[in-house]
């Protein structure tokens, strides 16, 4: 990556007119008829901008409106056959500027501004045309020191205490949330659950997001019946394609029942693992989807699957989720998940972690990442 200067680094974006400089956190952007130049600090932060991976910097708001409107509504703006205005991505430390090479916007969140009707950049990823060398990366997002990760002292209770082995997972891998200001509407104890499933829920009072960030367990207070009133809905896909339920009966919920799967019209389909098995694997596949970390590829052969996993520890249970069944391995502050996509030799993996440190084991394995935030 070559230094450069202020003043060139500038150039890139003027033209006939002087480009105008915006600056919010730790960002600046600089708009002018010719391209748009941005400029990030060096390091590592959740919650301030940052080349996140060798491939991503990540814009944190709230970003000013000419910013909102140059990366967000003028690629959309600006006829189909007019080229788009280059984005020159920069990153700043001691010596100077560091040029990375342009890029485009791939994500934007924003928010309506209180009181109008306009809207405010949140966030923004944009994707290097160009992903970084190793050595690069390392230079503008050096690796922090790892942070106590959670450990696995949860594994030994997998097929002995189950409801230990969920709890210790869960608070664990979840910090607290602050207290709230009063108990929930409905207490899970007072419902007619199995114990699971109110140990489940009241381990989500304190950590709610437990509770699922792709796909859910329903809240108490969501709870229903099918339409037959012979199965209680409790958890569901994030776009309702597909459901798990518990029979419902009146004799009371059974100690540890089979969890059934049903897809649209489809016939139920019992999971392999009964309720407490389930809610370990329910609760491992949400923590590797919704972590800050991730590591992901979408077509990997048996092999590749072998050599990504010899250095973790498989969590002895039967395949989750019948659509694709999914097994799960585990490192401390790491959850990863495998699934058959159903072709020959066609496996997908998902890795979360706590901190980017904990997807080392993953590094140096021959896969082509469609994202490594290691």
């Amino acid at each position: 990556m070559p230094l450069v200067g202020e003043e060139w680094a500038y150039a890139l974006c003027g033209g006939l007119t002087i480009p105008e400089d915006f600056t919010f956190g730790s960002t600046t952007v600089v708009i002018g008829d010719a391209g748009t130049l941005i400029i990030v600090e060096a390091g590592d932060s959740l919650d301030r901008s940052c080349v996140w991976n060798a491939g991503e910097v990540r814009l944190l708001g709230p970003a000013p409106t000419p910013v909102r409107k140059r990366l967000v509504d003028e690629p959309w703006e600006r006829g189909t056959d007019d080229p788009k205005l280059p984005v020159h991505l920069t990153v700043r430390i001691s010596e100077g500027l560091l040029y990375l090479g342009t890029g485009s916007v791939t994500r934007a969140g924003t928010v309506l501004r209180p009181g109008c009707d306009e809207h405010v950049l949140t966030d923004c990823l944009l994707r290097l045309h160009s992903p970084l060398t190793r050595s690069s990366l390392d230079l503008v997002r050096p690796l922090l020191p790892p942070e106590d990760l959670p450990d696995l002292e949860w594994l030994r209770h997998v097929n002995g205490n189950r409801a230990s082995a969920l709890e210790q997972f869960i608070t664990g891998w979840y910090p607290a949330a602050p207290e709230t200001a009063g108990p929930p509407s409905v207490e899970a104890s007072a419902l007619d659950l199995p114990d699971g499933l109110r140990h489940f829920y009241r381990l989500a009072q304190h950590r709610p997001r437990c509770l699922g960030v792709q796909n859910r367990v329903l809240p108490v207070t969501k709870l229903k019946t099918d339409p037959k009133g012979e199965m209680l809905v409790f958890g569901e896909e994030n776009q309702g394609g597909f459901f798990w339920s518990l029979l419902w009966t009146l004799d009371g919920p059974e100690v540890d029942p089979t969890v059934w799967f049903r897809e649209y019209d489809e016939p139920p389909i019992a999971e392999l693992e009964p309720l407490s098995g389930f809610l370990i694997q329910f609760s491992l596949f949400e923590a590797s989807m919704g972590a800050d970390y991730v590591a992901l590829s979408c077509r990997l052969t048996a092999q590749q699957v072998d050599r990504l996993t010899v250095a973790l520890l498989p969590v002895p249970l039967r395949p989750f989720w019948p659509g694709a069944p999914t097994r799960f391995y585990v490192a401390p502050g790491l959850v990863l998940h495998v699934s058959d996509e159903g072709g020959d030799d066609a496996f997908s993996v998902w890795a979360g972690a706590t901190h980017r440190s904990a997807l080392a084991p993953l590094a140096e394995v021959p896969v082509e990442w469609d994202r490594f935030d290691g």
